[in-house]
């Protein structure tokens, strides 16, 4: 089971991506430090909550993105 994130959290971590995302890659520790550089006023666990988050999105984006890529190379193409 996954842990159910606020939506305060989705929102700002889904935002930060968007705006700057060859900055973000799947490692936690790198996410967090430029998040720590980017919001300066972030509780410990709020800073590592939207770290978390990043790096499953980014994830989930590069499987998403990686799956479209296998689909549309494995369809055949119409010849009519």
């Amino acid at each position: 089971m996954g842990s159910i994130r606020p939506s305060n959290i989705k929102r700002i971590a889904e935002s930060l991506v968007e705006k700057n995302a060859s900055l973000f890659n799947n490692d936690f520790y790198h996410n967090r430090d430029i998040i720590k550089k980017a919001e300066k006023d972030l509780t410990k666990k709020t800073l590592n909550a939207l770290s978390g988050y990043v790096t499953r999105y980014v994830i989930k984006k590069e499987s998403r993105l990686k799956k479209e890529m296998e689909d549309y190379s494995a369809t055949p193409e119409e010849n009519n």
